[in-house]
């Protein structure tokens, strides 16, 4: 595998890209620490690194339900955001909606 610094990268990139479609893996280096490798793209690796766990949350976190978002606030949720002074203006019933 070859090593190329980040600068050597962005100056020689078709060069590279054209090394890589003919199979060849690139490490690109920042100074003498390797950071990124360039090779195929294959989209079968995509499902595999799915199912090992990485880059996908699916299965792993349940959708909120909209109810938690839109539904009515109690008289405590008003009052710790908005204060008892809205809360009595709301209820006398000449709070407008805007």
């Amino acid at each position: 595998m070859v090593k190329v610094t980040i600068h050597e990268a962005e100056t020689n990139f078709s060069d590279l890209i054209r090394r890589v479609e003919a199979g060849e893996e690139i490490i690109i280096a920042q100074g003498d620490k390797p950071v990124a490798i360039l090779k195929t793209y294959q989209s079968a690796d995509i499902p595999a690194r799915r199912a090992a766990g990485r880059g996908s949350l699916v299965e792993k976190v349940q959708p909120i339900p909209d109810s938690v978002f839109f539904g009515p606030m109690s008289d405590d949720e008003i009052i710790e955001m908005f204060g008892q002074d809205y809360l009595d203006l709301i209820n006398s019933g000449t709070a407008s909606g805007a």
